[in-house]
């Protein structure tokens, strides 16, 4: 096993540790969002928010694109909501059918991780 890989795993799964920012996954998810929807979602203040999103940005698993005044994030690593799904069945009882054929179709470079 390649120690080096096995540690940028765990470098973005620690980022996913957070429910914030599992949340913000989720809903990015669904559609891009602009800085100031995402912040709403949150009783947080929009520093938190901010510093929440660059530390998912920083690692690949969303990246962003400025229109104007605002900042609109998306989500890189797609093949991330079928897995929070599935972690979600399973914490709520659900059967679950694992796939093992399953491709991630994510078309970044995981080695900038």
């Amino acid at each position: 096993m390649d120690i080096e890989t096995q540690r940028k795993k765990a470098t973005l799964l620690k980022a996913m540790g957070h429910p914030v920012r599992i949340e913000i996954i989720e809903v990015l998810g669904e559609k891009e969002m602009c800085a100031c929807e995402i912040a709403s979602l949150f009783d947080y203040d929009r520093t938190t928010v901010s510093k929440h999103l660059a530390i998912l940005k920083d690692l690949g698993i969303i990246e962003q694109r400025r229109e104007g005044l605002y900042i609109y994030y998306r989500l890189t690593l797609r093949c991330l909501v079928p897995m929070l799904q599935c972690i979600e069945r399973t914490i709520l009882g659900d059967q679950v059918e694992i796939q093992f054929d399953y491709k991630c179709s994510c078309s970044r470079d995981n080695n900038e991780i």
